[in-house]
């Protein structure tokens, strides 16, 4: 699957700035670019694409199902594209998420991933996995790379009381890699 080219001036923006989220969480996806018109497109797990259904200017609101979960990225009616970002839906309300950003992080920048639940945004005791290797039981909840390398990229995941969040991918951009 080709996702939309990047090299342009448009960019999404994700409130909150997380990849997974809870059934029913609002989420608001904003476009920001010189343009006047926009639409947030959708590639879900399906293989469907569609475009958002509650656009107002250029946010698009989503109370979020299951059925949120994909790729989504902004589109300008004169044809440009932001790059695209993945979006899950936690659809077991008593398990974990991952708080990880959306974007990709660069080489050298620090970064903090923690484990959420609904009801409860910091949690201790928890343990992450970075491509299914367990490699930090932190007793703050809190996993943080001070200076992000190549190395760091991959699936990660957490575990609290036993139930694990889905995995989500952090991608790692070189300080010179301005347009991924």
């Amino acid at each position: 699957m080709l996702f939309p080219d990047v090299h342009s001036a448009a960019s999404l923006t994700v409130s909150p700035d997380r990849v997974q989220h809870f059934t029913s969480d609002s989420v608001s996806l904003t476009c920001e670019g010189n343009f006047t018109e926009w639409r947030v497109r959708k590639f879900s797990e399906d293989g469907r694409l569609s475009d958002c259904r509650r656009m107002t200017g250029s946010t698009c609101n989503i109370n979020t199902s299951k059925s949120d979960t994909g790729v989504y990225w902004c589109e300008s009616g004169s044809g440009e594209f932001s790059s695209a970002v993945n979006i899950t839906v936690q659809n077991d309300g008593n398990g974990p998420i991952l708080v990880s950003p959306v974007h990709p992080v660069t080489e050298g920048a620090s970064v903090s991933l923690s484990c959420s639940l609904r009801r409860q945004n910091i949690l201790s005791n928890v343990f992450f996995y970075h491509n299914d290797k367990l490699i930090q039981n932190d007793p703050r909840g809190e996993l943080n790379i001070s200076a992000v390398s190549k190395s760091d990229e991959g699936f990660y995941k957490c575990q609290y009381s036993g139930r694990e969040s889905a995995q989500s991918w952090m991608s790692v951009k070189g300080e010179q890699d301005q347009n991924i």
